[in-house]
This record gives structure tokens, sequence and C-alpha cells, in this order.
């Protein structure tokens, strides 16, 4: 059985996602380290389960500044030494949202995000 508690930073473990090599999401966690998910079904559960605690308007999108918040937060997790108000943590933000943000509307939906948290195979 899954723990929901856990806060949505559970979602990813990885290194940090860049544009072309996104982070793989995690499913829920149990301990201070997640096992990165998997499948694309992994990361939309992680997705569906987090997405509402970062969009904070609730409009079922995130704009820039929401997904930098998680994807911040996913990165601070994976690598504890990054800043996320950094010059650096902003610059990397924009570049993920923009390749995140596949449709252009200046909004990340959860399909966008579960495709670019997605560990892509290699081949």
């Amino acid at each position: 059985m899954q723990d929901n508690t856990q806060p949505a930073q559970g979602a990813a473990q990885e290194a940090s996602p860049t544009p072309g090599q996104p982070a793989a999401a995690a499913s829920a966690a149990t301990g201070p380290v997640a096992t990165p998910a998997a499948t694309q079904e992994q990361v939309a559960q992680a997705v569906g389960r987090d997405f509402g605690s970062y969009d904070k308007d609730g409009d079922g999108r995130l704009d820039a500044t929401e997904f930098a918040a998680w994807m911040g937060a996913l990165r601070k997790a994976a690598e504890p030494n990054f800043q996320p108000g950094s010059a650096e943590a902003a610059t990397w933000a924009n570049q993920a949202f923009a390749s995140a943000d596949t449709d252009k509307s200046a909004s990340v939906n959860k399909q966008e995000l579960t495709v670019f948290l997605t560990p892509k195979q290699p081949g």
C-alpha cells in the first residue's frame, strides 16, 4: 500500500531534468530514498498524486513559477547541494520549462509533465 502522506518532492529522485534528459519520477516513498519510476504509468501516478500541491491557482496547469517550484524541490531532493533560489537554478528551471511545455502554451499540463519526467529509453 502506498504512503500518500509523503511530500510532493518524493515524485522524482534522479539527477536534474534538463531539456532532452528529464528526471525519472518516483513512486511514493516509504523512506528517505524513493525508488525511481521506470514507466510512464508510474510517472503518471506520481504526477496525478502530487500535481495539486504545486498547482497553486488550481487551474490544472503549472505556470513557470509553479513548475520551477516543483522541479527545484525534486532536484534538491536528488542533489542536496542544489540551491533553488540561485541564478543557475532559475536558468535551469527556465530551460526545463521550455522543454516540458511542448505545446508552447506558457503552461505545463499533467500530460506534458508526465512525458517530461518519464525516463527515456536508450536506443
